[in-house]
């Protein structure tokens, strides 16, 4: 994306989140209110920038506070918790990177481990809108198809706006699906919007 692209996006997600509408979750039909912002992963500093500016317009202009989980760092506190990250990290430099994906997938399971920690930090927080970022860094140990699957039990009485590394595709015949860095194909989901196509 261009600078000015980022800009226009950044604007456009501040007319759309700003609204009481967006807010009260109106037009959804039976839906849950998950949303999705595809980009391309060579703008991920661009983007992230543009998230702090528009995490910070919707408070100061609109009232409207987020509540951003970072994936990554969340995970990072669940290991840090148990008191197995720094053997994970040496067994990721004694063994590489593939001999952590079963204890990861294991201990970060969305279901059992990551949705009840994500449901704590909604539970005690006061918010919104719902940011999920940091889905690039946890990939291929949680797929974000499980992540919203799983979160559709705890996350639905406000929106939530996933920033996601990647494609979006939506198609009539062959359902949608979430691609990874525009190359990994994640899975089928079928329940989200697409945030560039809402209108404020």
């Amino acid at each position: 994306m261009t600078a000015q692209q980022v800009l226009e996006q950044e604007q456009h997600l501040v007319s759309v989140l700003g609204t009481r509408r967006f807010l009260e979750m109106e037009g959804l039909g039976n839906e849950v209110p998950f949303f999705i912002y595809p980009y391309d992963p060579e703008d991920s500093l661009a983007v992230a920038a543009a998230k702090k500016r528009v995490k910070n317009k919707l408070k100061n202009d609109h009232g409207v506070s987020v509540l951003e989980i970072n994936l990554y760092d969340l995970t990072v506190e669940m290991l840090q918790a148990r008191g197995v990250w720094d053997r994970l990290l040496k067994l990721e430099v004694e063994q590489g990177k593939d001999a952590l994906l079963k204890p990861l997938q294991n201990m970060l399971d969305p279901g059992s481990k990551l949705i009840p920690a994500i449901k704590e930090r909604l539970d005690t927080a006061s918010y919104d809108i719902l940011f999920l970022t940091g889905i690039g860094e946890v990939f291929p140990y949680i797929r974000s198809h499980s992540v919203l699957n799983n979160l559709q039990t705890v996350a639905t009485s406000k929106p939530m706006l996933m920033f996601f590394p990647g494609d979006y595709k939506q198609s009539g015949t062959s359902g949608s699906s979430l691609v990874l860095f525009g190359r990994l194909k994640d899975d089928n989901y079928y329940r989200a919007f697409d945030i560039r196509d809402r209108e404020a």
